[in-house]
């Protein structure tokens, strides 16, 4: 439990962001992103597509709602 407190960073875990950042970066840098795009389009033209879609529209609205565990005083 004691290491577990130590390894825990809490927010703003600089380790995590750093390998997250490192890890972008080298996918833009190495990967084929035409393919991945070309990848995306037939997806969307795919029977795949109508789920694809409503996915992003619930994320998008889930998106504009305010977080009920935010007390905010207006």
């Amino acid at each position: 439990m004691n290491e577990d407190r130590e390894n825990n960073q809490g927010e703003g875990n600089v380790t995590a962001a750093k390998a997250y950042n490192e890890k972008t970066q080298d996918f833009v840098e190495t990967a084929n992103v035409e393919a991945h795009a070309r990848e995306a389009a037939k997806a969307l033209d795919s029977e795949e597509g109508k789920l694809l879609r409503d996915a992003e529209e619930q994320a998008r609205k889930k998106a504009r709602e305010e977080d009920p565990q935010v007390k905010r005083t207006r």
